[in-house]
């Protein structure tokens, strides 16, 4: 009884991981676009100019809109919107600033304006 049990067990599992493991999974519709990537980052306003080489910004999906939290006394970017590229690559689009933020699972490229503040970053994982 024991073995049939270990049986029974062992084939659950194995279904279970199949299942959860399918190649036709669009890596824009996982989060491996959230987390945190370090570079060089700036920003600018009227009253403030920051430039770190080694910075870094935390990405966190929020819905279906992404916010940047910055290192360094940068203020972060909320709620921006992205339309896919392609199948590993997302560029945002609309909302209420100018400008590009690109991202895929291992780059991210930011030069994006709003109110008068200006953000920029080149960074990797």
């Amino acid at each position: 009884m024991r073995s049939m049990l270990k049986i029974v067990g062992v084939l659950l599992l194995s279904a279970f991981l199949i299942s959860s493991c399918s190649k036709d999974t669009d890596p824009a519709d996982v989060d491996v676009f959230a987390g945190t990537f370090r570079g060089k980052i700036g920003y600018t306003d009227a009253e403030k100019n920051i430039s770190q080489d080694n910075g870094s910004v935390f990405v966190t999906k929020v819905g279906s809109r992404y916010d940047f939290r910055f290192s360094d006394g940068i203020p972060d970017i909320t709620n921006v919107e992205f339309s896919k590229k392609d199948a590993n690559t997302m560029v945002s689009v609309g909302g209420s600033g100018t400008g590009l933020i690109t991202i895929n699972k291992d780059k991210l490229v930011i030069g994006f304006s709003r109110d008068g503040r200006n953000w920029s970053a080149d960074c990797g994982r």
